[in-house]
């Protein structure tokens, strides 16, 4: 039997509120890194680096990188790439599968859009497809954090509140612990004051580039692997015809995880808390679309190689 002008007219009005949910749905930390776990940190790369007094807690894993993990690579809560996962799949997707169709051709889980049932059911599927797409954003943009809590390592140095006279972050050596993978054995550095002054001017440069979509100062301060998924990040902005302006990055406390060589590369990890100003805007109105977070606690490193300056090649999500 056909369906009424009116059991039509209310089908057509709930899918366009299911398809205005799934529009709106937001992008989650919009800022660089998008909230999740990317680049490398050499031998490091998929073991979490020493919690601080900074970020006492649990570190969010590398989920992105062109670092593979060593044969054998077992290291219970860290994730390792992943590989083709796929989302929406299995029992909600059959259902929502079902359903959906149903309410397309007049039927739904209780057998037609008449009945009270029907149309809980419908609301339900629209519920469902809204939340689904709230995950596919969070899934591409930040996976969830699963690091258990590294072992405490002695702050190096430490900021909060106004920079002490005669500017600078105070820095010192860190002994490094923990595993290796293939290659020289990880020896531990020194790091000095004009470095930890780099990677604050770092933080500051990198949030400011990203936010002006500045690729070509974003390859000056960050390796070619970093530069790439910010690229994959402003053109995925584009895509949804919004900008990410950042402004207003301050770094509030910050201090040394590890550092350590690799041969003649040296790395660095440093936990920093910072504020800034994230908003996104629609590219062709500049109406503001939505904030991100105001506040941000998250583990960069940095690796040099001799003669070179300091460049950001990794970041992982801190607690």
């Amino acid at each position: 039997m056909a369906s009424s002008p009116a059991r039509r007219r209310r089908v057509v009005t709930l899918l366009a509120l299911a398809a205005s949910l799934a529009v709106a749905a937001p992008a989650v930390d919009a800022r660089p890194g998008g909230g999740g776990g990317m680049g490398s940190r050499g031998s490091k790369t998929f073991s979490a680096p020493p919690s601080t007094a900074t970020s006492p807690g649990a570190t969010g894993p590398i989920q992105r990188s062109q670092t593979s993990p060593s044969p054998g690579f077992n290291n219970p809560g860290m994730a390792a790439p992943s590989q083709g996962r796929r989302f929406g799949g299995g029992f909600l997707g059959g259902m929502l599968g079902a359903g959906l169709l149903g309410a397309l051709l007049g039927a739904g889980f209780s057998g037609g859009l008449g009945g009270i049932g029907s149309f809980i059911g419908l609301i339900f599927q629209i519920g469902l497809i809204a939340f689904l797409v709230m995950l596919a954003v969070r899934f591409f943009r930040r996976r969830q954090e699963g690091a258990q809590p590294a072992m405490a390592s002695n702050a190096s140095y430490a900021r909060s509140g106004p920079p002490p006279q005669g500017g600078g972050l105070q820095g010192g050596m860190n002994p490094v612990g923990g595993g290796y993978s293939g290659g020289a054995r990880p020896q531990p550095i020194q790091i000095q004051p004009d470095d930890f002054q780099a990677f604050e001017r770092s933080l500051n440069e990198i949030q400011g580039a990203y936010g002006r979509e500045d690729v070509a100062s974003l390859r000056r301060l960050a390796t070619p692997e970093m530069v790439g998924y910010f690229e994959e990040e402003l053109r995925a902005n584009a895509a949804r015809g919004v900008v990410n302006r950042i402004s207003d990055v301050k770094l509030l406390q910050g201090d040394l995880s590890e550092a350590w060589r690799e041969g003649p590369v040296e790395f660095a990890t440093v936990a920093m808390r910072f504020s800034l100003r994230d908003e996104v805007f629609e590219r062709a109105s500049n109406r503001h679309v939505e904030n991100g977070p105001q506040e941000a606690k998250e583990f960069w490193t940095f690796l040099r190689e001799p003669g070179g300056p300091w460049l950001l090649s990794a970041i992982q999500q801190g607690r």
